[in-house]
């Protein structure tokens, strides 16, 4: 909308997916040229076998903005589900296994003390299922996009727990990538992506992040939720509840990948032997320092 990447000879189509895993694969496929979507296991696969390459971050949960939530249903929260710490003993739905949803529930439990295995993880394959199972107290909790949530809230169909930022920061939760393929054969392209891509971050932080890292918004914040009601179909007014955290420069922040591979082969979803170091590509990438 800002004319970036017209700027760049770039006519952009925008693809939206319901969970991370069919993204890494359609980018790996080749049918889709960059991805930007929660890290998952399958990204990490594709990319251990040379198949993906990370390039710039999108950002993640950070402490005072609304990436994801932790909501619970109604007859959880009646029963005394109120708090992230009482998960323990309880489901919870994500979209799939090995997702970044599924890595946040970790970093729930190990905020809180205790372990994965002490909550019953649910994989529903999608937001939408999520939110319906929440709404109709089939599961007692769900971790999902928060983007999703403001308005089933306000409507009594379920309760805000917490906002995962603020009990399990992940700094490179979002993942900007590319195919191998492109990497290696289409340097110029990449760039010029990058270099569009990231006029885009500075937009949102000049917007939303004050010099601080903290959130708040500037004059500038009205025009920009504009454009990302228009790209989304959600308010403006319901995308400003729930802003999110941008990396400024789209840095990536290395040891946040490390510990996302620990936990996933931790978790026995990534028995590749994969490092940081070979899948980000530095051609392209610029690390947090």
């Amino acid at each position: 909308e800002s004319g970036s990447f017209q700027e760049q000879g770039l006519d952009l189509e925008m693809l939206f997916f319901d969970s991370a895993q069919p993204a890494a694969v359609e980018v790996a496929s080749g049918d889709i040229d960059f991805g930007t979507v929660g890290m998952s296991a399958s990204f990490f696969v594709l990319a251990a076998q040379g198949q993906l390459k990370l390039i710039a971050s999108s950002g993640g949960n950070a402490p005072g903005y609304f990436n994801l939530a932790f909501i619970a249903s109604n007859k959880a929260w009646d029963d005394g589900l109120k708090s992230v710490a009482n998960l323990k003993g309880h489901s919870i739905a994500i979209s799939q296994v090995g997702t970044a949803l599924h890595y946040t529930v970790g970093e729930a439990a190990r905020y809180y003390g205790f372990s994965i295995d002490d909550v019953a993880v649910k994989p529903l394959q999608s937001t939408s299922n999520c939110l319906a199972a929440v709404t109709g107290s089939t599961v007692d909790a769900s971790v999902v996009p928060g983007v999703t949530v403001a308005g089933p809230v306000s409507r009594g169909e379920f309760h805000l727990l917490a906002w995962a930022g603020d009990i399990a920061p992940i700094p490179a939760g979002n993942a900007v990538f590319t195919s191998t393929k492109h990497a290696n054969e289409d340097g110029e392209l990449v760039k010029r992506f990058l270099v569009a891509y990231r006029h885009g971050t500075h937009d949102f932080a000049d917007a939303f992040i004050g010099p601080d890292g903290k959130h708040r918004d500037s004059p500038d914040a009205p025009a920009v939720l504009a454009i990302m009601s228009k790209f989304t179909g959600a308010p403006a007014a319901t995308i400003a509840k729930t802003i999110a955290f941008v990396e400024p420069q789209s840095r990536i922040d290395k040891a946040s990948i490390v510990d996302q591979i620990a936990w996933y082969q931790s978790q026995n979803l990534l028995k590749a032997n994969v490092s940081a170091h070979a899948i980000i590509d530095m051609r392209y990438a610029t690390l947090m320092p």
